[in-house]
């Protein structure tokens, strides 16, 4: 839309949605949409962000050698996070910072939504598995976040080495960026101590295979081994391209045979494997850290994974778990199992607070930026190669599903606000006045560009 068409919308809603205000929990992909969508219909919104920066999992989730996405995603969050009638409110946790019923119930908001994503870890299922955290067990979020911030010596989060043989637990995408960061990370080391110099980004664009051969080098000379995602189901099985629920049979084997060929092109370029049909049992201590995992043989029955009495043992300096992610819990949220316990999935309604609506991968309970719901447009192969780093030429993936669905979801959100009766005078000024105070308490100022140099530049 442009200005001019923004300022008659505004103009057309003054009637109807100026005095409204609507709270926006998440200030990354999906909650600048909805927030920019809103504000494009007059809606005043107040974007909650749990960082200092808007960017979330496109700053610390997505690994660095994305920068095409990376830098046009930023932009695209600045830009709808500045628009007039968006506040920002850095540095603050709901249910931390500020009590998620007092938020919902008493702050005097039209509506809440929740586009916070999913940030927790979903946990090993090994027994008493998280007692090893840090004793050579790690969870990919807190690890890619690691790697992400390598070079930056003004991160205080926690670090990690990054060892040759690890072993990968998963079977998703976020499973695959962490094996390539492992034989990335340890190829570019190894040319380093040969005196070559190549950046991450350049042995991910070109390859491993390309970049050895420019130097007349093998890969067996450099003495590191392909990195082994275990994964429980076959190969084809990886959720690399989603299969629609009512797709056919003859759909549904073309979409297990394009997800088949993206994988062996990432496994030639990035010398990663995949043993599929091999579900975590039990791990490996000696005194007291890990050393490795025993494995359990599965087969696929109907659908569904079915253990066998067949089990096996890999040794490795590390165990990292990447089999998911889901939101984090908020006290006062009901959940159901691992997620929130929504009574309505498509926009994320909750029966206990039906002024809200939650978008993204806060109900998907996926962290990764091109998951997107049943409802959403779905990402294209050639989107997902290009994630991969295994399409024909370069470019980068948008997190265009994530977008579509909040989009989507705001259309709703904004019709739900214009039948709701408009904020009086006093609550909007009471309103108003927290916002304020809570800016004022962590040191916004209200200019966002300003925060954003003041935080320094994202990685």
């Amino acid at each position: 839309m442009g200005s001019v068409g923004y300022w008659q919308n505004a103009v057309m809603s003054e009637t109807t949605s100026s005095n409204h205000y609507v709270a926006v929990i998440g200030g990354a992909t999906a909650g600048a949409e909805v927030a920019s969508r809103l504000a494009d219909r007059g809606i005043q919104v107040a974007v909650f962000e749990q960082n200092a920066r808007p960017f979330g999992k496109i700053e610390d989730g997505l690994p660095r050698w994305h920068e095409g996405l990376r830098q046009k995603e930023y932009e695209a969050i600045r830009q709808k996070l500045s628009k007039p009638g968006v506040e920002y409110i850095p540095k603050t946790e709901i249910g931390r910072d500020v009590d998620w019923n007092e938020l919902v119930e008493s702050w005097g908001f039209s509506c809440v939504v929740l586009a916070n994503g999913a940030w927790k870890d979903r946990p090993l299922p090994v027994e008493n598995a998280d007692q090893f955290i840090g004793r050579g067990l790690v969870y990919q979020n807190p690890y890619v976040i690691a790697f992400n911030h390598a070079e930056d010596p003004n991160y205080n989060g926690e670090r990690f080495e990054i060892l040759n043989g690890s072993l990968v637990v998963g079977g998703g995408l976020a499973s695959i960026d962490v094996a390539k960061i492992v034989t990335l990370s340890n190829t570019r080391s190894e040319l380093a101590a040969r005196g070559i110099e190549v950046t991450t980004t350049e042995l991910e664009v070109k390859g491993i295979p390309k970049i050895l051969a420019a130097h007349d080098l093998t890969w067996e000379e450099l003495g590191i081994e392909d990195c082994t995602i275990y994964y429980r189901r076959a190969e084809e099985d990886m959720p690399l391209v989603a299969i629609p629920d009512d797709a056919p049979p003859e759909r549904v084997e073309k979409i297990k045979k394009s997800r088949r060929t993206m994988l062996d092109k990432a496994m030639q370029k990035f010398h990663i494997r995949v043993e599929p049909l091999s579900a975590p049992d039990e791990l490996l201590i000696e005194n007291d850290r890990v050393i490795g995992m025993r494995f359990r043989r599965t087969r696929i029955e109907d659908g569904r994974v079915k253990m066998t009495d067949e089990t096996f043992e890999r040794r490795g300096p590390v165990v990292i778990s990447a089999i998911g992610s889901i939101p984090q819990s908020i006290e006062g949220i009901a959940m159901k199992g691992e997620l929130f316990d929504f009574s309505d999935w498509t926009y994320g309604r909750l029966e206990d607070f039906p002024t809200v609506f939650s978008v993204g991968n806060v109900v998907t309970g996926k962290g990764n930026i091109v998951a997107s719901r049943k409802h959403a447009s779905k990402v294209s192969q050639e989107a997902i190669e290009a994630y991969l780093g295994v399409a024909e030429g370069s470019g980068s993936p948008a997190a265009e599903s994530l977008t579509a669905d909040a989009s989507q979801a705001a259309e709703q959100i904004g019709d739900h606000v214009d039948r709701q009766a408009p904020l009086n005078k006093a609550t909007r000024a009471g309103l108003e006045a927290k916002i304020k105070e809570r800016q004022g308490s962590v040191g916004y100022s209200g200019a966002l560009q300003a925060w954003l140099d003041q935080a320094g530049p994202p990685c």
